[in-house]
C-alpha cells in the first residue's frame, strides 16, 4: 500500500478506497472538470479496483493553487504523483481533455521504464494528431460559458450563479488553453492497448477523428460508440462502466 506521501497527494481524490482490490483505475476529467465528477463512478468501480480521480490544480481542494494551462505540465505532475501508486496494475481513463492528459502520462511511463499502465481508455476525444485551430480560451467570459453550456456536462447551477462562475472561470479558461495549444505528432505512440469511447453525435470529435487513435498505440486498438453527444457518458454511464468492469474482470 502506498505510503503517507501518496495517500495525501493533492493530485488525487480517493473517494471510496479499495485497499484489497487487485487493480487501480485513474480517472481524468474534462476541461473545467473536477475529481468530483467521478464520485459515483468510484463507488461503482470500488468492488473491482481502487479508484483515483485526478484533481487538476486551481479547483475545489486545490483552489488556491495556480491553474496550469499546459497538457505537458499536467501530465508531468500526474506522472510523478502516480508513481507510488503503481504497485498494482493501472488503468487510465480520460474524458475529452483528460484523454490527452492520460495519453501523455502513459508516454511518460513508457519513457521512464518500470511499471506502466495496462490499458488506456480515451473518451470523447479526437486523436492527439488531429488538432484544430481553436481559441475558445481567448473568448469573452460570456462567450466561453456559452460554448461550455452548449456541450452539456456542466451543472446548470454553476452557469446561472455569478459567484460560482467567477470561481470556475480561471480553471475553465486554463484547461481550454491547455488542450487548444496541445500538439502531438502522428508518430507518438504508447505500448498499451487503447480503447476509444465516443458519442455518435459528438460535435467535438468525429468518428474518423476518434478512429485515428489507432495510430497512437502499438498494443492494439478498439472503438466503442454510444448514443449521445460530447457528454454521452452522463446518459450512458452504466454502459461505459460495464466496459471498464469487463476489462478489470478480464
Amino acid at each position: 500500500m502506498p505510503g503517507t506521501t501518496a495517500t495525501t497527494n493533492s493530485w488525487f481524490r480517493r473517494f471510496h478506497p479499495a485497499d484489497t482490490a487487485p487493480a487501480r483505475v485513474v480517472l481524468f476529467p474534462h476541461a473545467g472538470g473536477t475529481a468530483t465528477y467521478f464520485f459515483d463512478w468510484a463507488a461503482e468501480l470500488s468492488p473491482y479496483a481502487d479508484v483515483l480521480a485526478v484533481q487538476y490544480p486551481g479547483r475545489q481542494n486545490r483552489y488556491h493553487e495556480p491553474v496550469v494551462d499546459s497538457i505537458a505540465e499536467l501530465a508531468d505532475g500526474v506522472h510523478r504523483a502516480l508513481l507510488p501508486w503503481a504497485d498494482r496494475p493501472l488503468t487510465l481513463f480520460g474524458h475529452s481533455m483528460g484523454a490527452a492528459v492520460c495519453f501523455e502520462v502513459a508516454r511518460r511511463f513508457a519513457a521512464a521504464g518500470g511499471p506502466a499502465p495496462v490499458r488506456l481508455f480515451v473518451s470523447g476525444s479526437r486523436a492527439p494528431s488531429r488538432p484544430r485551430d481553436e481559441a475558445v480560451h481567448k473568448l469573452s467570459d460570456e462567450e466561453l460559458f456559452g460554448r461550455v453550456a452548449a456541450l452539456g456536462g456542466t451543472d446548470q447551477r454553476v452557469l446561472d450563479d455569478p459567484e460560482l462562475r467567477a470561481l470556475v472561470l480561471p480553471s475553465l479558461r486554463a484547461d481550454h488553453a491547455a488542450i487548444e495549444t496541445y500538439r502531438c505528432g502522428p508518430d507518438a505512440v504508447v505500448p498499451q492497448p487503447i480503447t476509444a469511447l465516443t458519442g455518435d453525435a459528438d460535435p467535438r470529435a468525429s468518428l474518423e477523428e476518434v478512429q485515428d487513435w489507432a495510430g497512437h498505440t502499438t498494443g492494439g486498438f478498439e472503438m466503442r460508440v454510444f448514443p449521445g453527444g460530447h457528454f454521452y457518458l452522463a446518459e450512458q454511464r452504466r454502459a461505459v462502466l460495464d466496459v471498464l468492469v469487463e476489462h478489470l474482470e478480464g
